[in-house]
């Protein structure tokens, strides 16, 4: 298998640390507010990849954390804390919110398909493994103490940007405008480890520590939970593109600073959805969530069958027109799936042929559009249906859109309407409308029309012909 590493910048060959385990973390949701449809564009392509794995014959341990504690609004730890901000809006502590939002995530999660890692975490299970890391970075000379916060000490590191080949300059304070420099650092590409009630004396959730009662820095978080769950190597971590720099880049300085070799060996990043006005993105008031897709009569596979169609190195571009011609395809195919027969055997060399089709799509570093298409590649074969059928059932292993299920459910769907329509009367009846319809007798087809309607039968027009259901 083939992935794209962003730490080299290039595809290589993926070779985990001990062929028992693939060990993958992660980045899990901030708890303050639902997640909206780019986050979660990000939770399904690594979704596809652990199942890929999976699939290709990997063993993999996926963990995630959920941040309850300590994101603050701004790339320089400054700014006011996600869920302070979540607990004001809503009147709610700090620990109700993240267990609200907490839930409603999950449930998008099932909504969508993506499976639940093997381990999640809540950042708040984790204190005295961020104590213990923060005192061992003091003790290095990695951290230092200005201002009642501990600091991570970014002088201390042979490279620190190692995502991308940024200007050191452009980078000095932080990836947005208006951040404000936090005048405690010695440099001000270092960010904070621990902070203690010197700084946002209104935060809800403190510990104590060795320096004082605070709370953990964000970027603390991902680093000893996965060292917690996976040890000191890490073959894969995944997440968002946006938090390649400063958050991943943060980690990788803690981590490997306190472990004193490399910690992970593949950085997978999913690239952003976009709308007509850029990146989606929950303060800018573009909060389209699952939910609100659902209100509007769309079916969640529709917006993952919409995300697979393109490859999560590519930005992807949000419209309703989009998703609106994803979901009439999405509908178009399971409607091809409910139409084959389930009778027969399945021909062993041709679910083979086709079954390394689809795997050469995952081992080309994840290429789910390919991978979509093979399906329609199933469904044109010359084989059985009953292959065709298993192929389907395969793919969607890894896939995860309902096909079997939803095509299945159709065509019961579409075997009661037919048994309802068994009705020789009104078949006779409607025979006599399209005669009349032929005829140009428009009145007689009207009245059989007019007469059937009293007798509870709608008639419905199609290019095929005229159809009937009882309403």
């Amino acid at each position: 298998m083939y992935l794209y590493n962003s730490l080299t910048h290039k595809k290589e060959l993926f070779v985990p640390r001990d062929e028992k385990l693939v060990r993958m973390y992660t980045c899990g949701p901030t708890v303050y507010h639902y997640a909206h449809i780019g986050n979660l564009r990000t939770y399904i392509m690594e979704d596809v990849l652990e199942k890929s794995l999976r699939y290709l014959g990997y063993p993999v341990k996926r963990v995630m954390n959920i941040t309850d504690v300590g994101h603050l609004s701004s790339d320089a730890d400054t700014g006011e804390d996600k869920m302070l901000k979540g607990a004001r809006r809503e009147h709610k502590t700090v620990m109700e919110i993240a267990k609200y939002y907490t839930d409603a995530f999950f449930s998008d999660c099932d909504k969508l398909n993506i499976k639940r890692p093997d381990v999640v975490e809540p950042a708040t299970n984790c204190i005295d493994e961020y104590i213990h890391m923060v005192s061992t970075l003091l003790e290095k000379g990695n951290a230092y103490i200005a201002g009642g916060n501990v600091y991570f000490d970014t002088a201390t590191l042979p490279q620190y940007y190692v995502f991308n080949d940024h200007d050191e300059e452009d980078l000095a304070v932080g990836v947005r405008e208006g951040v404000e420099e936090d005048t405690n650092k010695r440099n001000k590409n270092d960010f904070v480890l621990w902070f203690t009630k010197s700084k946002f004396e209104d935060q809800a959730l403190k510990w104590d520590s060795p320096w004082g009662v605070g709370y953990p820095g964000w970027h603390i978080e991902c680093s000893c939970i996965s060292m917690k769950h996976l040890g000191e190597y890490l073959d894969i971590h995944a997440g968002g593109i946006d938090n390649a720099f400063p958050h991943h880049t943060n980690e990788i300085a803690q981590s490997e600073s306190y472990l004193g070799h490399k910690w992970c060996n593949y950085w997978f990043h999913v690239h952003h959805l976009n709308t007509d006005s850029g990146k989606m993105s929950k303060s800018k008031g573009e909060f389209l969530t699952v939910s609100l897709l659902e209100e509007k009569g769309f079916d969640p596979m529709a917006y993952r069958y919409f995300c697979l169609q393109s490859h999560y190195r590519r930005n992807l571009v949000f419209s309703w027109e989009n998703l609106q011609n994803a979901a009439a395809g999405y509908d178009k195919l399971i409607a091809r799936i409910a139409a084959l027969g389930k009778d027969g055997e399945v021909d062993e060399a041709a679910f083979a042929e086709q079954k390394k089709r689809f795997e050469n799509a995952l081992n080309g570093d994840l290429n789910t559009s390919v991978a979509v298409t093979s399906l329609y590649d199933v469904l044109k074969a010359k084989c059985n249906d009953a292959t065709k059928r298993a192929l389907l059932a395969d793919f969607d292993r890894v896939l995860s859109l309902n096909l079997m299920e939803a095509a299945d459910k159709l065509a019961a769907k579409q075997a009661q309407e037919a048994a309802q329509s068994a009705d020789p009367e009104i078949d006779a009846l409607v025979a006599q409308r399209t005669a009349a319809k032929k005829a140009k007798n428009f009145a007689e087809a009207d009245r059989i029309r007019d007469e059937l309607k009293a007798r509870g039968i709608e008639i419905i027009d199609t290019p095929q012909g005229s159809k009937w259901k009882r309403i």
